[in-house]
């Protein structure tokens, strides 16, 4: 049982992942049809004993690779070779589940300022006189 560290108090165990082995789609000659060097992985994601609030942004972050069982899929392809395309894929849900730890900062609703509504308002002044300027004029 290998433990995979996301941060220094969150660390995930190989028990809720799952590999299997499949065939790239792609280039790669007759050797493609013969060598399944492609690699889903599975990451289960109730199973995995993560904090809830991570699982919650995991869950909205990767919310198209998720599955309905809950069962986060990855898929890598990358490299013609087996060992290099689990790497990847580890990689990949390391760097997925380190993202979910990070909680965004909320946004503080600003106003613009007098003098940038001032611009604002000059410049389409001005852009309005040169569109005038461009029309037929009346007689």
């Amino acid at each position: 049982m290998a433990k995979y560290f996301i941060t220094q108090k969150i660390s995930i165990s190989s028990d809720c992942i799952e590999e299997y082995f499949i065939r790239a789609s792609g280039p790669g000659g007759q050797n493609v049809n013969k060598v399944s060097s492609a690699v889903e992985l599975r990451f289960d994601i109730a199973s995995s004993g993560l904090p809830e609030l991570v699982i919650t942004r995991l869950q909205e972050i990767a919310a198209s690779r998720i599955n309905n069982k809950g069962i986060l899929v990855i898929q890598a392809q990358r490299f013609r070779d087996q060992p290099l395309n689990r790497q990847d894929a580890m990689e990949r849900l390391v760097a997925l589940i380190r993202s979910a730890t990070f909680i965004p900062k909320k946004r503080k609703p600003t106003k613009a300022t007098y003098a940038s509504k001032k611009r604002r308002l000059e410049g389409k002044n001005k852009r309005a006189l040169v569109k005038s300027g461009r029309r037929r004029p009346d007689f």
